[in-house]
């Protein structure tokens, strides 16, 4: 299903953020004292994991509606559903003129849905199937839970990181490292960590792409989408509060201006990159007919 091998980058770039915790390790104590930040992270990640769907919905104001309140989107919503054999998440509307849209949950069972009010105003009908088809596969991809271990994972090596800088790589002289290697491994694993995170985040978005257009069967919808969605934010960014800076990696693009975010820290690829692959996903069922 994957025509980038997206499934592959995960596995390696989660291969290298374990790779750099396991690294740190090393440089504390010895590796005698890594079980106690790899306790800590998982339970910072079965809280995030758990919680997602308020935290994220919480960060952007976000009500639920009724069908009566959003017709259209109730429909491409229970059609998409329904076409992918799982139930019908619960939907909200944020009260956001900036356009975009995410999905969150645990699971399929626990999912819900949330569209800008901004989004809803500029997109049609079609658009806005291409655009829940992306976020509804970010739940049954279980997204959610890669984007929470990766944090969490990150946040370990953050952690690690701060004890190296602060009290060195060792309770005595034989447990501590070459004091060069240990201050740049604290300097500069926090950096790539955030990295990688980035990059993970970047790869779930070419597979909701990909997996999106396909539930959809309309690559060229998503396509369109994406060029309304980025002229929106263009006009109408928000600002990069905490809160919505740790829900953003969770919205089909990234809504804050370009300049608040280098290309290397974003958690989204170039809208320009997603739209050509999905020009060419459609090209090519065309060419099969």
């Amino acid at each position: 299903m994957h025509n980038h091998h997206n499934g592959l980058k995960t596995a390696a770039l989660f291969g290298g953020i374990w790779a750099l915790l396991l690294g740190m390790g090393a440089l504390v104590g010895s590796g005698r004292y890594i079980w106690l930040f790899a306790v800590f992270g998982l339970l910072s990640t079965a809280y995030g994991y758990w919680n997602s769907d308020k935290i994220a919905i919480r960060a952007m104001q976000a009500r639920p509606v009724s069908e009566a309140e959003a017709p259209v989107m109730y429909r491409v919503v229970r059609d998409l559903s329904t076409r992918a054999g799982q139930p019908m998440p619960a939907l909200y509307v944020s009260p956001t003129v900036a356009p975009n849209a995410f999905a969150t949950g645990r699971n399929p069972q626990h999912a819900a849905v949330c569209c800008t009010e901004g989004i809803l105003g500029i997109l049609d009908e079609r658009e806005l199937r291409g655009v829940l088809g992306h976020e509804l596969m970010h739940v049954y991809n279980r997204d959610i839970l890669t984007s929470s271990v990766a944090a969490a994972v990150g946040g370990v090596i953050a952690s690690v990181a701060q004890m190296l800088f602060f009290f060195g790589g060792g309770s005595s002289e034989e447990d501590r490292p070459n004091p060069i290697a240990m201050l740049a491994m604290a300097i500069l694993a926090p950096v790539i960590a955030i990295v990688i995170q980035m990059a993970i985040s970047r790869t779930r978005e070419y597979d909701a792409d990909e997996d999106g257009a396909t539930l959809t069967g309309d690559p060229l919808a998503l396509a369109s989408a994406l060029r309304k969605i980025e002229a929106g934010v263009r006009q109408a960014p928000l600002a990069p509060t905490p809160q919505l800076q740790n829900a953003s990696h969770m919205m089909i693009a990234n809504p804050f201006r370009a300049q608040d975010v280098s290309r290397l820290f974003s958690t989204h690829p170039p809208t320009a990159d997603r739209i050509a692959r999905l020009e060419a996903m459609a090209y090519g069922y065309q060419g099969n007919r």
